[in-house]
């Protein structure tokens, strides 16, 4: 129990001892790092004095406070005094306090003010070794102000060594400012390392130094690294904001609204980016015409915009605004230039053109056309020649005939009324009339009413003139019967004195009257028919006959009317059928559609009456009968099965009032399926008939001539190949190869000695090309038969052991002849012989020597003449061996490839031997 006491008494006091060492840590982290700023003796007010960063020690601080009254902080750091300031001792103190209002947080700078009165004096290198170094070899932060004013050389730092300590060192700098461009502006004394600049520096022209610092012994030995040392110039406010321009013009519209942009200022700062001395704040010093204000400035962007509504034009077209802007984010000791900004008012259409009187009167004589009668004239407030200012005219009322119309003169912008369709005294002695204007641009506020539209009244008077005759209404009808009889007459076309309303001294003549069936009176007008009238001649159209008639005052003036005299119909036409060919295709249909035609008046036409032009018992009416389709229309069908051929049936038809005519129809009936392919035309019951033969039977007949042309192409080419083909099998092929052979039965190896038969001569005696053949051998097998046309030639029979007969021709010369066994052409010295004319000359003597050939010496019949045969399957690859066969080419054993399995081995076997 007494040891918790103790125990509790000692946690108490780390407890106490910890407390003590976070706040001794408080207190040392709001402590930031002393600055010592070098200053001459006497300073100005608003002088700068030199720059802190505050964002090292706090950055978030938004409260900066001096201690010091005499001293100003700015938000970048900067330090300027509020008063004159003479130094009386050699250093001055103050505190620059940073605060964060939002977390309560606050940070002190400690400040130094050092004044130098004179420049440092030399060391001595005896004292050098009894002074402790207290720097070390680093870099060593380092800044000179702007045009600074000295006294010069002026002191900036000092850099030491610790070989010092050691050893004698001296110092040296290299670089720009020294032994380089600009040179001699900074240097470093040799045994004591003060560093000094020896005049001004301008910061935009050079913002800072990179210069390397040497420590070396007095034998040349180096103890440290080189080391690159700063110098950095301080800027000090000593350029003015300057605008892009001098002046800025700008157009804004009239009546935009509040807050319309207007434009943009720009200015620019030599001074270092990102402090107070390029921190610009724009502003308007003054307007003219002062009041009222229309315009602000946006302090930081330099951007103009509207503060009224009441921008207009017509009072004030031009503002001017003197403008300024100032560095040092607008402070009053910050440096500030002027320009001038012109601000001109754009039109807008918000004037409504007005005409200068409410009412015009104006004249014009009729008949005229294309005549300028009238210029009115409108006020407009709008800027002249833009398009609220030009006006476009339009007649509202009083124009529905479109004898008027009204333009804008673009000069002058007034409008001009014009007569485009001339005015007729006699109708209408005055008109009035209802004109409106507006602008080309709509009206930059809506409205909706046609009251906000200026118009006038235009009162127009015609004058009356002394006109010719007029020819009132232009077309002027009067009714004639066809039939009327010559000389009949009636009332002709009228012309009339506008004035007078009379007819009286007027002249008439005709111009023109197609068929010549009238003459015209010349006092009168009156019409009197020169010839018989008919109301179906090709000249009428719907029964009405025109003329024109010209019509003359005593003066000479004229005016042209037609006359159009509508003829009264008779029935005077019987119906006519137009189409008088009927062709019925007996395969397809069993009758034919007749339409009548009446040229009359329909009054007097259908319906109609059909009939066939005969008695009861007369071959049309077995023949044929009608059946009524409408009253126009009857169908006329065959009876009692009638052969194909044309036909003449007579086709009586009656109008409605008992007129009838009578038609005769050529009827053909035809064995086709259209009435196009009916081509066949026979007159019956006399035995003789033209044959006529369609598309079809040509293209038919033309098929069959090409198939055929085919055929025998075939077989020439047949032929020729034959004819061309050598033996396929050498004299010694039956001692070592396989060959085709067509022997069904043992025969008997006999030799027979040549019987040559000389045939007849044919044609032009000529040499023969084919002897007598030399002796053959018979084996039972088929016989070849060689047979030449045209010189002299012999057929016998070719018998040699081992061999298969065909029957082909001789070659020899040139000459060509013709296998018997595919036909064809056959051309012996330049003559061609047809197929049949070698039949011809061989069919009495082929039949014989045949039978000569298969006879034994004994004329009987050879042993293997006639021979019955079995079926034996599959025709064999090797093809036919018949007297027709083509012969396998020389050497020519490709068959031999597509035997069957069971012939292969043998196949291969004689290959080998």
């Amino acid at each position: 129990m007494a040891a918790a006491p103790a125990s509790r008494s000692r946690s108490g006091a780390l407890c106490r001892q910890l407390l003590l060492t976070l706040t001794i840590f408080i207190f040392a982290c709001d402590a930031c790092k002393k600055v010592i700023l070098h200053v001459p003796s006497k300073l100005d007010a608003e002088t700068f004095v030199g720059r802190v960063n505050l964002k090292e020690c706090f950055k978030l601080a938004n409260l900066i406070h001096s201690s010091d009254p005499d001293f100003q902080i700015l938000e970048d750091g900067s330090v300027y005094t509020t008063n004159a300031i003479l130094f009386s001792s050699k250093k001055r103190h103050f505190t620059i306090s940073l605060s964060n209002t939002e977390n309560q947080e606050e940070k002190k700078i400690p400040v130094v003010l050092e004044h130098q009165t004179k420049a440092l004096k030399q060391s001595h290198p005896k004292e050098k070794a009894l002074r402790r170094a207290k720097r070390r070899w680093a870099p060593i932060p380092c800044s000179v102000m702007e045009n600074s004013l000295g006294p010069f050389p002026l002191f900036l730092q000092q850099i030491e060594s610790d070989t010092a300590q050691n050893y004698t060192i001296y110092y040296s700098i290299s670089g720009p400012g020294v032994d380089q461009k600009p040179q001699n502006l900074f240097y470093v004394e040799r045994n004591t390392g003060n560093l000094f600049c020896t005049g001004p520096i301008d910061r935009e022209q050079y913002d800072s130094f990179e210069l390397v610092a040497f420590a070396t012994t007095q034998d040349g030995y180096s103890p440290e690294f080189p080391l690159p040392l700063v110098i950095k110039i301080e800027d000090e406010n000593d350029n003015y904001p300057i605008f892009t321009n001098s002046t800025y013009i700008f157009t804004i519209p009239e009546y935009s609204r509040v807050g319309s942009t207007v434009g943009q200022v720009c200015a620019t700062d030599l001074d270092e980016p990102g402090t107070l001395h390029t921190m610009l704040k724009y502003s308007i010093l003054e307007q003219f015409p002062a009041s009222p204000v229309m315009f602000f400035m946006h302090s930081s962007t330099g951007v103009i915009t509207t503060m009224s509504s009441q921008l207009n034009r017509e009072v004030v077209d031009k503002y001017q605004l003197k403008i300024k802007v100032q560095d040092m984010n607008g402070k009053h000791f910050g440096l500030q230039t002027t320009a001038t900004c012109i601000i001109c008012v754009d039109d807008v259409n918000d004037h409504w053109p007005t005409f200068t009187r409410t009412s015009y009167v104006t004249s014009v004589e009729e008949n005229t056309v294309n005549v300028e009668i009238l210029r009115v004239s409108i006020e407009d407030k709008d800027l002249i020649n833009t398009a609220n200012w030009r006006a476009n005219y339009t007649i509202l009322k009083g124009n529905e005939n479109g004898h008027f119309k009204i333009v804008t003169d673009p000069k002058t912008n007034e409008g001009v009324l014009c007569v485009v369709k001339p005015l007729n005294y006699e109708e209408r002695r005055q008109l009035t009339l209802q004109i409106g204007v507006v602008n080309e641009a709509p009206y930059f506020r809506e409205t909706t009413s046609r009251s906000a539209m200026s118009t006038a009244t235009v009162t127009v008077n015609v004058k009356n003139q002394d006109e010719g005759p007029e020819c009132t209404p232009p077309v002027q009808t009067v009714r004639i019967q066809e039939n009327a009889p010559v000389n009949t007459r009636r009332d002709g076309y009228k012309a009339y004195d506008p004035d007078t309303k009379s007819s009286s001294g007027i002249r008439y003549k005709k111009i023109s009257d197609p068929k010549g069936w009238f003459t015209v009176d010349e006092n009168t007008g009156s019409i009197t028919t020169f010839r018989v009238l008919d109301r179906e001649s090709e000249s009428i159209r719907n029964g009405i006959y025109n003329i024109t008639i010209l019509a003359t005052d005593k003066v000479g003036r004229s005016c042209t009317g037609t006359l159009g005299i509508i003829l009264g119909d008779v029935n005077d036409n019987g119906p006519l059928i137009l189409k008088q060919t009927v062709i019925i295709c007996k395969t397809v249909m069993s009758s034919a559609e007749i339409v009548a035609f009446d040229p009359d008046d329909p009054i007097n036409g259908p319906p109609f009456t059909f009939n066939l032009e005969g008695n009861s018992d007369s071959e049309a009416q077995r023949m044929w009968g009608l059946s009524k389709i409408n009253d126009t229309a009857v169908r006329l069908f065959y009876q009692n099965d009638p052969p194909f051929g044309p036909y003449t049936v007579n086709v009586r038809v009656t109008d409605k009032h008992g007129l009838s005519h009578v038609t005769p129809l050529n009827v053909i009936i035809c064995d086709c399926i259209t009435e196009n392919d009916c081509t066949l035309r026979v007159v019956p019951r006399t035995g003789s008939g033209e044959v006529k033969l369609g598309k079809w039977a040509i293209l038919a007949i033309l098929l069959g001539i090409a198939l055929l042309f085919c055929i025998l192409f075939t077989l020439v080419c047949g032929a020729t190949g034959a004819a061309k083909k050598p033996n396929t099998f050498p004299d010694d092929v039956t001692q070592q190869n396989l060959i085709v052979s067509n022997t069904e039965a043992p025969g008997d190896d006999k030799v027979y000695s040549a019987n040559g038969f000389t045939t007849e001569t044919v044609g032009s005696s000529g040499q023969g090309l084919c002897g007598t053949m030399g002796s053959g051998v018979k084996s039972g097998g088929q016989e070849t038969i060689e047979m030449v046309k045209g010189g002299q030639q012999t057929l016998e029979s070719c018998r040699g052991p081992g061999y298969h007969h065909t029957l082909e021709s001789c070659r020899g010369g040139g000459q060509l002849t013709l296998d018997p066994c595919r036909g064809g052409l056959v051309e012996v010295d330049g003559r061609r012989h047809t197929y049949s004319e070698w039949r011809n000359f061989t069919q009495t003597h082929l039949g014989e020597k045949v039978q000569l050939c298969n006879q034994e010496n004994n004329h009987e019949h050879a042993q293997d003449y006639v021979l019955p045969y079995s079926y034996e399957g599959k025709g064999s690859v090797a093809g036919s061996v018949g007297c027709c066969s083509e012969r396998q080419e020389e050497d020519g054993l490709e068959f031999l490839d597509h035997l069957e399995p069971k012939f292969r081995t043998l196949a291969e076997t004689c290959v080998k031997r």
